[in-house]
């Protein structure tokens, strides 16, 4: 099979070297920094480049960029494809893209397309840190936009070829809602924490704790930004709940309520522990 790959940083880098990696499929690459071309071809992230020429004979086209840059190259490419051809985002947020999919497939009925979210990341960006094993044991998200149910198949059988451990089918109003709650607002409250100026002291008088909750303070804003502000109304409902949170513990400390302190602790972790039930058994 003929793989695309357009946008050669963390995720198409990782991807492309999953692919090349674990399969025998020949993977076609292009991103507008020529740099990147060289680096992902020294990290065997592509076997080729991919040019208006040879986009012809895709199977598979993944684009890898930010959404409103994906939608744009989804619909310069939707011309250059071969009928049957499967077009695929990886974009951080579904309702938008999908909308503008769905637009496009009605123009170019000759092909197929899914939208998709690869449930893996690193804090840092670019070609440089990708890796051939980023997805292992990851979930990826699909959303179907315009596709057969034997192309669905074939994409999660895909999918897990390359690493993943579990493949989700939803919505993509369901995707946004969730999404922001489990990534975007992960990256608000991490933003927000390292901003106290006791950060700027930490050195020796912290573990695991400070390292897990400021990870994702080191975040690409032109990205993040394009994502939240495109998923607002969700992410800012989880800011509110968040928020509301917080001040019940406020509340309990200023008022030295060690019972309701205990309470609202103890519920914390009973809640931790109802999810991982709730992912266990939807895993086994």
């Amino acid at each position: 099979m003929n793989v695309g790959i357009i946008g050669l940083g963390l995720i198409g880098g990782s991807l492309g070297r999953s692919i090349v990696a674990k399969t025998q499929h020949k993977v076609f690459a292009f991103d507008i920094d020529a740099q990147s071309l060289k680096t992902g071809k020294l990290l065997k992230a592509y076997h080729e480049v991919l040019t208006d020429e040879n986009a012809k004979e895709l199977d598979i086209l993944f684009i890898a960029l930010y959404p409103k840059t994906a939608i744009l190259v989804a619909k310069e490419y939707a011309s250059k494809l071969k009928d049957g051809a499967l077009v695929v985002d990886l974009c951080g947020n579904k309702r938008t893209i999908v909308k503008a999919l769905k637009e496009i497939s009605n123009e170019h009925t000759n092909l197929e397309y899914i939208s998709s979210h690869p449930m893996a990341g690193r804090e840092f960006s670019g070609i440089k840190h990708s890796t051939a094993t980023l997805y292992e044991k990851a979930s990826m998200i699909l959303v179907p936009v315009k596709a057969d149910i034997r192309t669905v198949a074939k994409l999660k059988e895909f999918c897990l070829s390359i690493g993943f451990g579990q493949v989700v089918i939803t919505t993509a109003d369901e995707h946004d809602k969730i999404i922001s709650y489990t990534s975007q607002l992960a990256h608000v409250v991490s933003s927000s924490y390292i901003k106290s100026p006791t950060a700027q002291n930490y050195l020796g008088f912290s573990a695991g704790s400070f390292r897990d909750m400021t990870r994702v303070a080191r975040l690409s804003p032109e990205m993040w930004t394009e994502l939240m502000i495109d998923n607002k109304d969700n992410l800012v409902k989880e800011i509110y709940c968040l928020i509301d949170s917080l001040k019940e513990y406020a509340v309990a400390l200023s008022k030295g309520d060690e019972n309701e302190l205990y309470k609202l602790l103890e519920d914390g972790t009973n809640k931790k522990l109802s999810a991982e039930k709730m992912k266990n058994k939807k895993i086994n």
